[in-house]
């Protein structure tokens, strides 16, 4: 089992890196991979699928929200998506994970979310998880993969023994994922994947930290990350349980 650098567990890690709009760095963006390196921050970004199988750095299945432009990104290559400028920045497009790479150079710890392509977080995955695999081969510097759906996580183990990897957890209230059935929901819920998956650690909904499961867990070893942070009253309670916070809308406080 690889286990996670403690550079995950000091600084606190930006969500979707350093964003924030008003100043011109949208989530996921070069210009807020720069601020949180300037600030020292740990950095957390999301993986999805270009039309040519690219890892691209990106949160949303849709582009809507975040350029403006209509459809999916899968239905983009990466060529046309490098042109596509992100709203409220400063011109630039969306980034592949390649490009991240190379701006961040191991200056910051980098935790990679790999969003599910199944769909229902099923075992329908494998070319994004090996897109971005091409890409860390010869990475350096402390670096992390996780996902909601455990089929990529067990994807990445193998093309990747060595690279240390989790899950990104939560209650998984159906209601809160309309998308997936109750069978999957409750399945999720009591993480069961862990062990088997060579895990490290887990990314866990901040909301639901009670969760008894994750003293089973931290018994383990497992080092318990958490998502997502907004205040620093949240971050106080959050510290109560989690080794370390994922945060945004505000700067949290870092380790004296």
């Amino acid at each position: 089992m690889p286990e996670l650098d403690p550079a995950f567990t000091r600084a606190p890690i930006a969500h979707r890196a350093l964003h924030d709009v008003t100043d011109g760095r949208p989530e996921n963006s070069r210009a807020a991979i720069r601020a949180a390196i300037a600030a020292g921050y740990g950095i957390e970004i999301d993986l999805q699928l270009s039309l040519d199988g690219q890892a691209m750095v990106f949160h949303d299945y849709d582009l809507h929200r975040l350029t403006g432009q209509p459809g999916s990104i899968r239905q983009r290559r990466a060529g046309e998506l490098a042109r596509l400028p992100l709203l409220h920045g400063d011109g630039e497009g969306v980034p592949t994970l390649t490009d991240i790479l190379a701006l961040v150079q191991g200056r910051a710890p980098l935790l990679i979310e790999i969003k599910d392509q199944d769909g229902i977080m099923g075992p329908n995955v494998g070319t994004l998880e090996y897109a971005a695999a091409q890409a860390l081969g010869s990475y350096k510097g402390p670096v992390a993969v996780m996902s909601f759906n455990p089929h990529a996580v067990e994807v990445m183990a193998r093309l990747m023994p060595d690279l240390p990897r989790g899950l990104t957890t939560s209650a998984f209230a159906p209601q809160d994922w309309p998308l997936l059935p109750a069978a999957t929901c409750d399945h999720l819920g009591r993480i069961p994947d862990y062990d088997r998956l060579g895990a490290s650690f887990v990314s866990h909904e901040r909301h639901d930290l009670h969760n008894p499961r994750l003293v089973e867990l931290r018994d383990k070893g497992a080092a318990i990350l958490c998502w997502t942070v907004t205040s620093p009253e949240a971050e106080a309670c959050a510290r109560e349980v989690a080794d370390n916070i994922t945060f945004e809308g505000y700067r949290a406080a870092m380790p004296s």
